[in-house]
């Protein structure tokens, strides 16, 4: 949840490491804090709230300067919010910094007060501050003290450590939680996501687990946590600190809503094989071999990601014929999954850091089953663990309530079903060939929607927006959709939404309706039309107001609802990436209109990385 930042060089540190945590605030946070290394000790200053706070309190602390520091924006686990919880945590010569959770953080808690320690804070944090600083003090060296206080400890974390009486090391470590390195010259850094670190350098070190790594100014070198050494490989980014900007939007999240076209153009890039009629193998994730050996399919994702996940369900039992699950990740992990040989699982996260997902694939691949890994970003560590990956390109996405990953990750789901029911002859030469002309024409009609709803969209939002709840109905491919339009209005706009399978609504729902309650129907021209329009007419019936989602013409449509958005008419596999813009639309524009923060709800992270 939390956002780390760590610089040695030679340039003074503070506007970097701010710098850089601004870059990371789509990670949500709720306090912010940097220790800075001047030459002779260890300045440290916290404040709670936004990073205007932490500048304020740097710009009264005038004096404030050094060539190595540390910098983090926290988020509440362990200790309520306020600046004693906040982070750096000192513990003698030690500052420390921490992403993650240390799951045996109390009894280290009662043996350290046990052995005098004095610890200020209620967090977990400080707990690896002080085992540092007590095998420091016991005469180890500020590498040797790090390494033998992560023995100790069992958990998630990723740490970055500086001591007040070693001015030339910033010294680093990880598990299961995200960090990367910047390699510069004459300075390096370190940072929980590449973003962070675009502005300074493209030259990255993606650690792996139970990995530490030590920064100077002249290098980095870096080693297991039983202290063997690891070659240094570095990665070239081609990301631009340009692509994060809002370009002229009010927010990130609308920005990134009208980036879905080039999204699914860049996910579609080099996969499309429009002269054969089929999907690029080789850049699909899946050799041919193991695409035919596939017997069941598994889709494991949180949140967002589940709702690709339930809409990928439909596409692999449509379009390769095999048995397909779809599981929360969270509930996957915590129980003995029948999973083993035969079984692919598919594990979908936008992070390719998202905790649940990483532990629920780990605990697959040890029973035997095939790991394809669906992530927008690279080499991060869903991916790094899979058999395979199949990488959306959607570039990064700052607001933390999801749009075009989500619409990425269906495309993947979708190819990755094309390519398998290929490979197994359950679609035949033409289907496949006609599938792939229609999606090398998606972001067409993806940015027809777009601008040709988006006033539409904005009017209807603002009609209403008073509304405490909202019910969200869609049937098949755009029953998930439905369940994701409604997650959609609840995260930025803080209004009650439920969403359901359209046929569930005369099981309980329909309770609720009434003249108050606002009603959003899938309609598309589809296979189940026709039953949705039924209970469009009987939600109508009971005095609901009823805002449409439609294909073109729908005459049925527009003398039923009180509001009706239309969509191109296309192949019923690919509606979904339509129907779900003007819902992304209609939750933006209500909670913009509310006034809430669109880009970093309340109670949010964008990477969820503890449990």
């Amino acid at each position: 949840m939390c956002g780390i930042v760590g610089y040695i060089g030679t340039q003074q540190c503070v506007p970097i490491l701010i710098d850089g945590l601004r870059k990371l605030e789509y990670r949500g946070y709720d306090s912010a804090g940097l220790a800075i290394h001047d030459g002779k000790g260890i300045e440290l200053v916290r404040a709670v709230g936004k990073l205007r706070a932490l500048e304020e309190a740097t710009r009264e602390r005038n004096t404030l300067e050094g060539t190595l520091g540390i910098g983090h924006t926290r988020w509440a686990t362990h200790g309520g919010v306020s600046e004693e919880n906040a982070h750096p945590h000192v513990a003698g010569d030690i500052a420390l910094i921490h992403n993650g959770i240390i799951e045996n953080h109390s009894a280290l808690r009662k043996r350290l007060e046990g052995d005098g320690a004095a610890i200020a804070s209620d967090t977990d944090t400080e707990i690896v501050a002080h085992l540092v600083d007590a095998h420091v003090r016991a005469g180890k060296d500020l590498v040797e003290g790090v390494r033998d206080a992560l023995q100790e400890v069992e958990g998630a974390y990723a740490i970055a450590v500086v001591s007040r009486k070693d001015p030339s090391r910033l010294v680093v470590a990880k598990n299961a939680s995200p960090l990367v390195l910047g390699v510069g010259d004459g300075e390096n850094f370190a940072g929980s996501d590449i973003p962070a670190l675009l502005e300074h350098t493209r030259r990255m070190v993606i650690m792996e687990d139970g990995q530490m790594a030590v920064l100077r100014r002249d290098g980095i070198e870096l080693f297991t946590l039983s202290g063997d050494p690891v070659e240094v490989v570095e990665r070239r980014v081609d990301w631009s600190p340009v692509m994060a900007e809002k370009a002229g939007y009010k927010h990130f999240m609308l920005k990134e809503i009208f980036e879905q076209p080039r999204a699914i153009e860049d996910t579609l890039r080099g996969r499309l094989e429009r002269e054969l009629g089929d999907i690029n193998s080789a850049e699909i994730g899946l050799t041919p071999e193991v695409a035919r050996s596939i017997k069941r399919v598994c889709l494991i994702a949180c949140g967002t990601s589940h709702h690709a996940a339930m809409t990928g369900h439909y596409y692999f039992e449509q379009l390769a014929g095999i048995p397909t699950v779809v599981e929360l990740a969270s509930e996957f992990r915590a129980r003995d999954p029948l999973i083993g040989d035969g079984d692919m699982v598919v594990a979908i996260s936008q992070s390719g850091e998202t905790l649940d997902t990483l532990m629920g694939a780990k605990i697959a691949k040890d029973k035997g089953a095939h790991i394809l890994a669906i992530a927008n970003v690279t080499d991060s560590a869903i991916p790094r663990m899979a058999d395979g990956q199949l990488y959306t390109r959607a570039g990064p996405e700052i607001g933390v309530a999801s749009t075009k990953c989500f619409t990425a990750q269906l495309l993947a789901l979708l190819m990755l079903a094309i390519y398998v029911g290929r490979q197994n002859k359950h679609l035949s030469d033409e289907q496949t060939r006609d599938l792939v002309e229609e999606l090398a024409r998606l972001p067409l009609h993806m940015r027809d929607v777009l601008t040709g709803t988006r006033q539409l969209v904005s009017n209807i939002a603002r009609r209403y927006k008073e509304a405490q709840d909202v019910l969200f109905l869609g049937r098949g491919l755009n029953f998930p959709i439905a369940l994701e339009g409604a997650l959609k209005l609840k995260e930025i706009s803080y209004v009650h939404a439920e969403g359901y399978a359209a046929g569930e609504m005369k099981h309980g729902p329909i309770a609720l309706i009434d003249a108050s309650v606002p009603v959003v129907v899938l309609l598309p021209k589809d296979s189940y039309r026709d039953k949705s329009l039924g209970n469009l007419q009987e939600a109508k019936a009971r005095g609901g107001r009823m805002i449409v989602v439609a294909s073109e013409g729908d005459e049925d449509a527009h003398a039923t609802a009180d509001e009706v958005v239309e969509v191109p008419v296309v192949n019923e596999l690919l509606a979904p990436f339509l129907t779900v813009l003007p819902l992304q639309l209609y939750a933006y524009y209500v909670a913009d209109m509310k006034g809430t923060d669109v880009d970093q709800p309340r109670n949010l992270a964008k990477t969820v990385t503890v449990e």
